[in-house]
């Protein structure tokens, strides 16, 4: 009796033992109770909700009900929530989530680089996240492909134009440059011009002036008469005649 008390222990520890972290299959999802959708290699668009030291599907689902969001999923004593299950090819074999949850070893917590993903309970219908691969490998739109012909070809024609307007600013500054010289030149021409004549004009006036005082100083010395047709020896004729009718 004892014996057999004892086999059945060993079997029952052994059973126990056996179902430690071992992740469920797949199962329909229901409103209400939360329920494995499978284990996957990656958390997808899923965010931390945190950890726990009594982490299991329980716990998890609980944190993400509370946020929420519709799907759950626990690795060792993290918690994920979102709103998308993770991308479809990252669903793994459930052996990979062997990791036994901390606060209930019978549910298996993820494992390495594996996530085990529930659906809560909050509503049935829950879309997937985009594949990776298929939204990365999307051919460029035309739109994209020909937006940088566009701008080049508007940029050169913009630079065509400030080039075309540079060249014409160049030269119209050196036409008025040339002009300014010229008018410039002109202008001391006529200044120098009216100078000169100024100059000359006096001069002449002074040269008349000095004539007739000349003449003015002859008439007296003479005793009246006009100057002679000589010019300059009438002051000595007229001095000398003066001296001799003196000296008679």
């Amino acid at each position: 009796m004892l014996f057999k008390s004892f086999v059945l222990a060993a079997v029952f520890a052994a059973s126990a033992a056996a179902d430690v972290g071992v992740q469920k299959p797949a199962q329909e999802p229901s409103v209400g109770p939360d329920t494995v959708h499978g284990c996957y290699s990656s958390k997808g668009s899923l965010e931390s909700a945190g950890s726990s030291q009594f982490q299991s599907q329980g716990e998890c689902a609980a944190t993400c009900r509370k946020l929420q969001k519709p799907v759950g999923a626990s690795q060792v004593d993290q918690c994920w929530c979102g709103d998308t299950y993770p991308p479809k090819s990252s669903l793994t074999k459930d052996s990979a989530c062997g990791e036994p949850c901390p606060g209930f070893d019978a549910d298996a917590c993820g494992g390495l680089n594996a996530w085990t993903v529930y659906n809560i309970g909050i509503r049935r219908q829950v879309a997937d996240d985009p594949d990776p691969s298929t939204s990365s490998s999307k051919p460029p739109t035309k739109a994209t492909s020909t937006a940088p012909a566009a701008v080049t070809s508007s940029a050169a024609a913009s630079s065509a134009t400030s080039s075309q307007d540079a060249d014409s600013g160049n030269k119209t500054n050196t036409v008025g440059i040339a002009v300014g010289v010229v008018v410039g030149l002109v202008a001391v021409c006529a200044i120098g011009g009216g100078a000169f004549f100024f100059y000359r004009r006096k001069r002449n006036a002074e040269i008349e002036e000095e004539h007739r005082r000349n003449a003015a100083v002859n008439a007296f010395i003479a005793g009246g008469k006009p100057p002679s047709s000589s010019g300059g020896l009438s002051f000595p004729i007229s001095v000398s005649t003066r001296l001799w009718h003196s000296a008679e």
